[in-house]
């Protein structure tokens, strides 16, 4: 009970967050570095490598600490956000942080926390940082929370940074253009420390190659993207190409500093991702007769990835279960779908869920096939009753609607 009295807690502090993100003074951080300061900066105390990006931070991460594990190093992740238990967003060797490391971390903290008003992603990112002072791990992957520059991570001293990608993802805080995205995300870049990029534009490149000299950092572009998968893994989906070589260049730089990761250890880190971290949610079968796949993606660059991969899958028919949270530009996104899919709208169950009025108001004129439905459960329950055991069913839309079909099991 403390446990869920102590989460309650931590979840109530969203709010503050949510009015702090939007702030954009370089004080933003003072806090949480005053925090860390009264608990004997744990941030110090650990190896680190600090990703940001729009789209790929999680497989990426996932996908290191996995090869990591292998090559027997003891490795924590602090990701977001979860899909099923908030536990997933902080974890050492695939293992879960324990309810009574939460338990006792708030309510040893709280009158710190509350006197230095904490929004809830500083809490678990300090939270976190303790976590693996307390595991004594060798190397932890940090991805940011939102952008970069003033993202509640920016206090680590990685050995590496790395930048998935840049694209438009809440534009109302980061920026409407990519340059000023470019600008925030390319704050994670530390003096004389490396910085991989991933993929890049002629907007984005100018901003990462000024920044990194100012910085005298070392910067590493992924120079092309081969067209298909380099290593068998269980994440199957196309798009994992550009992750795949980004995790290969980590690599490459981690054996130049004498980290020892054998071939070996590079191909079952890929092919045992899941068993060694226990990631979930990129383009995930739910089952297969008829196939029924998930995925998280929520940003115009990754919807279009994905409608990519779905021409690829041989169906009579494609049925899409599609929810969506305010903020984003839903018109864009949808332009990506085909014409010829069936259509299962919803209202994801969660405050800020894109209402089934708006949506309909949105879609009315866009597709042929719609049908909308006020609640997940009931739209994917339609659909899975109208499929074929030929046709092909993918939820998505948001991490929120992933997160809710993956919680309720029973719904597959």
């Amino acid at each position: 009970m403390r446990y869920e009295q102590n989460l309650q807690w931590l979840f109530d502090k969203l709010p503050i967050y949510n009015k702090i993100i939007k702030r954009s003074s370089k004080s933003r951080l003072d806090k949480i570095i005053k925090f860390c300061e009264a608990l004997k900066s744990p941030e110090i105390t650990f190896t680190s490598i600090h990703l940001t990006g729009t789209n790929g931070k999680g497989s990426t991460g996932h996908l290191i600490a996995s090869i990591l594990q292998e090559a027997g190093y003891r490795t924590g992740i602090f990701s977001s956000p979860h899909l099923v238990d908030f536990r997933e967003r902080i974890k050492c060797n695939g293992n879960l942080i324990s309810k009574e490391f939460i338990t006792t971390f708030v309510e040893s903290h709280r009158r710190m926390i509350e006197h230095y008003s904490l929004s809830f992603f500083e809490i678990i990112t300090i939270m976190s940082f303790s976590f693996f002072y307390d595991k004594l791990v060798d190397i932890a992957i940090v991805e940011t929370g939102l952008g970069g520059r003033l993202d509640s991570t920016n206090i680590i001293f990685p050995i590496l940074s790395i930048i998935t990608n840049v694209n438009f993802d809440h534009i109302d805080i980061l920026g409407k253009t990519l340059r000023k995205i470019s600008i925030e995300k390319a704050g994670i870049i530390k003096n004389r420390i490396p910085v991989i990029i991933g993929s890049f534009s002629y907007e984005t490149i100018s901003i990462f190659k000024k920044v990194s000299k100012e910085k005298c950092s070392s910067i590493y572009f992924i120079p092309y993207f081969f067209n298909k998968l380099l290593y068998e893994s269980p994440l199957k989906a196309d798009y994992q190409r550009y992750n795949q070589q980004i995790v290969l260049q980590t690599i490459k730089f981690l054996r130049t500093k004498l980290w020892k990761i054998s071939s070996k250890n590079l191909l079952d880190g890929f092919k045992n991702i899941i068993f060694n971290t226990g990631f979930k949610g990129r383009w995930e079968i739910l089952s297969r007769n008829p196939l029924i796949i998930c995925d998280t993606a929520h940003n115009e660059d990754g919807i279009s990835l994905i409608v990519e991969q779905l021409s690829k899958e041989p169906a009579n028919s494609l049925r899409l279960v599609l929810g969506f949270v305010k903020g984003k530009d839903i018109t864009k996104m949808l332009s990506y779908f085909p014409q010829y899919a069936i259509y299962y709208f919803c209202q994801p169950h969660l405050e800020k869920a894109l209402s089934i009025e708006t949506l309909k108001e949105i879609t009315k004129n866009l597709f042929t096939k719609s049908s909308y439905f006020r609640s997940l459960t009931n739209a994917f329950s339609q659909a899975k009753q109208d499929a074929d055991i030929k046709d092909v069913t993918f939820v998505g839309g948001s991490t929120f609607v992933v997160s809710e079909i993956l919680v309720d099991g029973r719904l597959v």
